[in-house]
């Protein structure tokens, strides 16, 4: 079968990262994907091409969405930062002074600032969890709010893949008064002009592409699933398996419906380029001031790093983001990138130097535990663009 055709426009000086995205195609690695890079206000690249179904039946479009995984979580760290702007919220405060019911079981003195770099530890449940009350915020919260850290808070990290969606999105929901997922439309994707929303409307499902497994993959060789299958009452274990349906839900209505900030974002690959556009060029896109430049920078400064107590591998974290290190599919470029990554492969991240804001999004699952084979060469191909 010949590989898909490129859709979309590039500027010219651009065609490396463009032939990139063909080549991935062509040998067969993406079903169906979406690339963006967005420069001072300005959509440079955005291509698409594929499928969004395995079974081939419908071919990808510009206005395709489709589930970003914890690219999310970026997103949603500047909403928070939006609060933190706005006198609401207090990065170095505890979290019990917004949310007293969190306050108890060792959590008394967690601050905000830590529940955003992965150092609370709370990156899993104790208690295994029925599978239905995935859906159900207000029994999560309650988990949250009854569990114990799996470890001091504070003296190291650990991923919080999950859970970061009722720590930080319940924390929102007291000082806002709404959900996060509503605030960032209003706040960010509407002044953006652009689509990623957290809680799909209903009426938007038929442009959501499906996510499916690459070929060979259903059991991944990484640290990740060797913790969880060397240790199945550990943290690594808990963090990705309670409840299991964290495993199976994503192209279920029901996941699409809720609003999970740490891993059900659907979006866009232009959305995600556009809003790091934003965080690159000082929090101001297209002449909108929409979050303070130093707010950014605070963001962007390392606050963990070294081996992660969850991904079993070295991590490195500032505000909510992911920031560039040195290693094999670890890296974001350059030393100063922030961004985040996506379980599925899909990847978004800024180059405050350059003014660069990059998106690039799959429907077939990646196995990597941090940056994506694909989302690497991608990111390579654009640095010879630059």
């Amino acid at each position: 079968m010949n590989a898909p055709v490129v859709q979309g426009f590039f500027d010219l000086r651009f065609e490396p990262l463009r032939d990139t995205f063909a080549e991935l195609f062509a040998e067969g690695k993406e079903l169906g994907a979406a690339l963006s890079v967005s420069i001072g206000g300005e959509t440079l690249v955005d291509l698409w091409a594929g499928h969004t179904d395995k079974e081939q039946s419908t071919c990808w479009q510009q206005d395709t969405l489709v589930n970003l995984f914890s690219c999310t979580k970026g997103v949603a760290s500047a909403a928070v930062l939006m609060l933190v702007e706005r006198g609401l919220l207090a990065l170095e405060q505890r979290v019990a002074h917004y949310w007293p019911e969190f306050g108890c079981n060792g959590k008394e003195d967690i601050r905000v600032e830590q529940l955003l770099c992965h150092s609370a530890g709370l990156s899993a449940i104790h208690p295994r969890v029925a599978d239905d009350e995935l859906f159900d915020w207000a029994t999560m919260v309650g988990y949250i709010e009854q569990d114990s850290p799996w470890w001091e808070p504070g003296s190291r990290h650990g991923y919080a893949p999950i859970t970061f969606a009722w720590t930080v999105g319940e924390l929102f929901r007291r000082v806002a008064g709404e959900t996060l997922g509503s605030f960032v439309q209003r706040e960010l994707m509407q002044p953006l002009e652009q689509e990623l929303y957290i809680g799909l409307p209903v009426e938007l499902d038929n442009r959501v592409a499906r996510i499916t497994q690459s070929p060979g993959s259903d059991i991944p060789d990484n640290s990740v699933m060797r913790a969880i299958l060397g240790n199945p009452q550990g943290v690594t274990a808990h963090a990705f398996t309670n409840p299991l349906s964290i495993m199976n839900s994503t192209n279920k209505p029901q996941w699409r419906r809720m609003e999970l900030c740490s891993g059900n974002g659907q979006g866009t690959a232009r959305a995600l380029a556009v809003f790091y556009d934003l965080l690159a060029n000082g929090g101001c896109y297209r002449g909108q001031q929409l979050l303070a430049g130093e707010l950014i920078e605070r963001a962007r400064q390392e606050r963990v790093r070294g081996k992660d107590a969850v991904l079993g591998c070295d991590s490195r974290f500032g505000l909510g983001f992911l920031l560039h290190q040195e290693g094999d599919l670890a890296g974001l470029g350059v030393e100063g990138n922030f961004g985040h990554q996506g379980a599925g492969g899909a990847l978004g991240f800024a180059d405050p130097a350059r003014g660069v804001g990059f998106g690039y999004v799959t429907n077939r699952m990646g196995t990597e535990v941090l940056i994506d084979p694909r989302a690497d060469r991608l990111l390579k191909a654009l640095y010879r663009s630059l």
